[in-house]
């Protein structure tokens, strides 16, 4: 089957539009059949320029922590190593965090990757698919001993960034528009990102949290999670934790393990 005749020309139009190096396809002409170079060349810029206003979109506090001309800078190299693959902007920049880690003029900055990670999993908590919020009253209905066996499904919302560096601290003081104080960045924070009504929520879970609920969400059953947690973590309040993550609104429904 032959491809379409538009499918065809963008195949042959698209490749060379983040790549300011490459030439202008051939099939792209002006009127009389006359080169079409500089007119290319402002859709390749408008293509680049929408691209790194979708990062800066997306990643806010980023930009503020590096400066404007730095974010820019970085997030053109970006787009010229990772190209978009969705036609959603929201989509794009999935790979973002992992490419500043990488990005040789940001080894200055190692907690902004990481503070770069819960944006992420900010606006895919925004976009994630609602669902009813688990009540702490759900667990009044079973008996003491049914507890260990707990299976929690946690809410499409829920996400959790752990960090070696003061990444939920960082993020807060830089998201919004108040002065940044003095932060020890070297103080490693775990973020809970919850969205329990209509606005999402980013906080710092308390030690032990992350390896607990990582484990929840990898289907684990409560006393297992306890234990991970416990692992991770030696001063690890189960009752604290559990009270904190129904409060956030972390979880949709339970059920029994012993039906697995």
């Amino acid at each position: 089957m032959q491809p379409e005749p538009h499918a065809s020309y963008a195949a042959a139009f698209a490749p060379a539009l983040l790549d300011p190096g490459s030439e202008v396809p051939s099939i792209v002409t002006g009127p009389c059949g006359k080169s079409a170079v500089t007119c290319y060349n402002v859709y390749r810029n408008n293509v680049t320029v929408s691209l790194i206003d979708a990062l800066a979109s997306i990643y806010p506090a980023v930009q503020r922590l590096t400066g404007e001309d730095f974010f820019r800078a970085m997030a053109r190299f970006h787009i010229r190593e990772i190209p978009p693959t969705s036609p959603l902007l929201f989509d794009y920049g999935r790979n973002f965090p992992a490419f500043i880690e990488g990005y040789e003029h940001a080894q200055s900055l190692p907690w902004l990757a990481d503070v770069a990670r819960i944006e992420r999993a900010w606006l895919d908590a925004y976009h994630a698919a609602d669902s009813t919020t688990l009540s702490p009253s759900a667990l009044a209905t079973v008996a003491p001993d049914r507890l260990a066996s707990l299976v929690f499904t946690v809410h499409p919302a829920t996400r959790v960034v752990r960090s070696s560096y003061a990444a939920v601290t960082i993020f807060a003081a830089n998201r919004g528009t108040a002065a940044a104080s003095t932060i020890d960045a070297s103080v490693p924070e775990d973020a809970l990102i919850t969205r329990p009504d209509a606005d999402v929520v980013v906080q710092l879970l308390p030690p032990g949290g992350a390896a607990f609920l990582a484990c929840l969400m990898s289907g684990c059953m409560l006393a297992e999670a306890a234990a991970a947690a416990l692992e991770d973590e030696p001063e690890f309040d189960l009752a604290t934790n559990i009270a904190g993550l129904f409060e956030a609104g972390a979880f949709a429904s339970l059920t029994s393990g012993d039906a697995r």
